[in-house]
């Protein structure tokens, strides 16, 4: 079976994670450039700030609240000792989404809803325990926060108020319903909780803002970049035409005067289709030299050319090809390797079958090129100057060329092996 012939992007593991969990379920638009690794870095970071926080203000919560069950054993409180636990969890998950930056809209309502439902449940059996009063409003202001950040600029403050006022509200709410006159202050000297938690929003908001400026300065790198190939095309395309109009031009005039030479003076005419054929001969290599240091050689084009050009050559050729490698420069020296080969079989052999096969393995990528129209007289040339070319080629990359011919078969067979850390540089 031939395998389609396909490259993989290259992204690390934690990068596709996070993009599913951001993007898959957010809803992003499509087409939105993929951040590089500096800046799956950066957001790795800033995520971990976040979980950080939530977890620590979490861990805070729950064993206050433990301690109350340990001292009172109320069952209230070992209720919400469960429902902050719950709301924990989800909380943390709920960091992924942030990605999308403050105001990117919020993920699917089934992930909110569960964000908030264990919160307000919380929220509601903390006014009954009243061991519990303020620390059962903590949770919901968390998730409100979350869910803050990913709304518009008016709408984000106005839900931070309603939090605010939720949190503050909680304790004197809980004192009536059951009665007790201690504060939260006083049972468990909180001022330090406090502090956290009125810095949460801040703490987000400000995370966010930063994820967005190195987002920014990304895609700003981005289209510096391309607006340099742009311009270095432009500088390639009037360099180009400079060459080639110059000589065509010469080419017409010459080819004018000769036609009308051809009647009255056919020596003179001679003369100039002569110098036609040597300015045209001096354009071809100016254009040439001027193409050497720009062309690249893409190894899924190459794949697919070889295929076209031996199938027209009467062979069939078969392609059994796992996912490309990233690195530029090794695609590179495979492509070239390909584009050899290729022609060494046209010229030196009469193959009926060429099987290209390229695997990509944990230790290396391995490119094996073999046809079985090979003579013992043609397999004395192995060692030409194309394939010692193609050595020094694959020695930046660290990879090994050897040849292996098979007298009975008539098998001629060319190995590439590269190690597979090379190609993880893109």
């Amino acid at each position: 079976m031939t395998a389609p012939v396909t490259a993989p992007v290259a992204t690390d593991a934690a990068g596709d994670a996070i993009g599913d969990a951001a993007g898959g379920e957010t809803g992003q638009t499509a087409g939105t450039p993929t951040p590089v690794r500096s800046v799956q870095t950066t957001w790795l970071f800033t995520l971990g700030s976040m979980v950080f926080f939530s977890v620590f203000l979490y861990a805070c919560v729950a064993l206050m609240v433990l301690q109350e069950v340990a001292t009172a054993g109320d069952a209230l409180d070992a209720v919400v000792l469960m429902l902050t636990l719950a709301a924990a969890g989800v909380n943390v998950r709920y960091c992924w989404f942030l990605r999308v930056g403050r105001g990117g809209g919020l993920p699917r309502t089934a992930w909110t809803l569960a964000l908030l439902a264990p919160a307000a449940s919380v929220w509601v059996v903390g006014l009954f325990a009243p061991n519990a009063a303020l620390i059962g409003a903590i949770p919901l202001w968390m998730a409100l926060c979350l869910i803050a950040c990913l709304l518009p600029k008016r709408a984000r403050w106005l839900l931070l108020a309603v939090g605010a006022g939720l949190l503050v509200m909680h304790p004197f709410v809980s004192d009536a319903l059951t009665g007790s006159e201690a504060t939260f202050m006083d049972r468990y000297s909180g001022w330090l909780l406090a502090v956290y938690v009125l810095a949460l929003p801040v703490m987000l908001l400000t995370s966010l803002w930063w994820w967005e400026i190195v987002v920014t300065l990304d895609r700003n790198r981005h289209t510096a970049a391309e607006l340099a190939v742009a311009q270095e095309r432009l500088r390639f395309a009037a360099d180009l035409h400079d060459i080639q109009g110059h000589h065509l031009q010469v080419i017409a005039l010459k080819s004018e005067l000769a036609e009308r030479l051809l009647a009255v003076d056919a020596e003179a005419a001679r003369v100039h289709v002569h110098e036609m054929r040597l300015i045209a001969k001096q354009a071809l290599e100016e254009t040439r030299s001027l193409v050497a240091g720009y062309r690249e050689v893409a190894l899924d084009d190459e794949l697919q050319n070889a295929r076209e050009v031996l199938t027209a050559a009467g062979a069939t050729c078969m392609l059994d090809v796992d996912p490309l490698p990233a690195g530029t420069d090794l695609r590179r020296a495979l492509a070239m390797t390909v584009r050899e080969a290729t022609t060494n079989i046209l010229r030196h052999s009469e193959a009926g079958r060429v099987g290209i096969r390229f695997r990509s393995t944990a230790e290396a990528y391995t490119l094996e090129i073999g046809n079985d129209g090979v003579g013992a007289a043609s397999s004395a040339g192995t060692s030409g100057s194309g394939l010692a070319g193609l050595r020094e080629r694959l020695l930046p990359v660290g990879g090994e060329l050897e040849t292996s011919f098979d007298p009975d078969a008539g098998q001629f067979t060319l190995t590439v092996s590269v190690p597979t850390r090379v190609g993880a540089r893109a």
